[in-house]
């Protein structure tokens, strides 16, 4: 039994009184189911509100975290490539190293082998 008719049994004998009250009640009672089914309502699409904007951070994060492995791919293909061309040069100096290394090498060993002439000419000189 609503408070309405609660109200109504209680003030039956003032029946102007009761049915004031059992009115004034009835409205109250609506007024509280209206918004109870309106927040219900109100729920309801904020839970799609949500849903939404989730799923459109879902896909700008996701569109964000392409550009970062794109824009991180190519920061690692500039390094690479210049890595390479830092292995380049030094290969390039390696090899001057060496051919710097072999002139001095051959030089030391012509002036050896000169010295070594000298010092025999050297000897057979001063035997004779």
């Amino acid at each position: 039994m609503g408070y309405a008719v609660r109200v109504y049994e209680a003030f039956k004998d003032d029946e102007v009184k009761a049915k004031v009250l059992a009115e004034f009640i009835e409205k109250v009672e609506e007024a509280i189911n209206n918004n109870q089914v309106a927040t219900r309502q109100d729920l309801g699409l904020q839970e799609l509100k949500l849903i939404k904007e989730i799923k459109d951070v879902e896909l700008r994060l996701t569109k964000e975290i392409e550009q970062v492995r794109a824009d991180l791919t190519k920061e690692i293909e500039q390094v690479r490539a210049e890595l390479r061309l830092e292995i380049e040069k030094v290969r390039v100096e390696m090899h001057q190293i060496k051919v710097s290394i072999l002139k001095w090498l051959i030089g030391l060993l012509f002036a050896q082998t000169i010295t070594i002439i000298g010092v025999i000419v050297g000897l057979f000189q001063a035997l004779r």
